[in-house]
């Protein structure tokens, strides 16, 4: 069995049309909208709607970690317009492009940015959305848990941790664990570009230790100190640098 594993597409919908070339299945693990892409500030949601130089700015700010600051920007920016509106037919436009992108068969689940509600009427036969769920791929259990833990960022499918360790313990024992976000070990977390500690999962960290998978695929953050290390027996791996290479990590067996 081959299947590859992307994450953190964020627009990528040229390279993702080739992700699963060669491979028995496609995994995304999630952030298929593009907001705003940091290294290049043309692209995206964000600089669509408000031009380059507000998105150098808020760049600018989220970096510096001045989110009060951000937010107020955004509050300026978004006065006068529907932003519910505004944002989702963006978000309905890439995800158009992108869920049509997706080979047969494909096992998706949401990342932080992503828009759950609107994923149903855009997967099409072949793509199969989990979330907290398990699935069976060439006799390997997979388990599937999307979305991130509440931030400062507010990105749109943040949820409590609570809840988040409710999906985990739903899986039980798989012997590959994919999440959006790492679990929370430090040098899985940390942004070495952003200069900055994303949340990680603590119940991931401790589901890996205590059911020992094989596999823990995650990504969100772009730029790890480390991309690969083990846990106990589990190879833990951040599979989160999709958009800017356009290649999937492969998993063979």
């Amino acid at each position: 069995m081959r299947v590859h594993v992307v994450s953190d597409v964020h627009g990528n919908a040229k390279d993702l049309a080739r992700a699963g070339d060669g491979a028995d299945a496609l995994v995304c693990l999630g952030d298929l909208v593009l907001f705003l892409d940091y290294a290049d500030h043309s692209r995206g949601i964000f600089p669509e709607l408000f031009g380059i130089e507000n998105a150098d700015l808020i760049v600018e700010l989220r970096t510096a970690r001045r989110f009060e600051e951000a937010r107020e920007l955004g509050r300026r920016l978004w006065a006068g317009l529907d932003r519910a509106a505004a944002t989702e037919a963006a978000v309905r436009r890439q995800y158009a492009e992108l869920f049509a992108a997706f080979p047969t068969p494909t096992y998706a689940t949401y990342g932080n940015v992503d828009m759950p509600p609107l994923w149903p009427e855009y997967a099409r036969p072949g793509t199969t959305v989990l979330d907290g769920e398990r699935v069976e791929i060439g006799g390997r259990v997979f388990g599937f848990v999307g979305g991130g833990l509440r931030t400062a960022m507010r990105t749109p499918y943040e949820i409590d941790d609570e809840e988040y360790a409710a999906k985990v313990e739903a899986l039980g024992g798989v012997d590959v664990l994919c999440s959006h976000i790492p679990p929370e070990v430090p040098e899985l977390v940390y942004d070495t570009v952003a200069r900055r500690f994303e949340r990680g999962s603590r119940a991931l960290l401790e589901a890996i230790r205590r059911t020992r998978p094989k596999y823990a695929l995650f990504g969100h953050v772009h730029q790890p100190q480390v991309q690969r290390m083990r846990v106990g027996a589990t190879e833990c791996v951040n599979v989160g640098h999709f958009a800017s290479s356009g290649r999937p990590w492969v998993l063979e067996w």
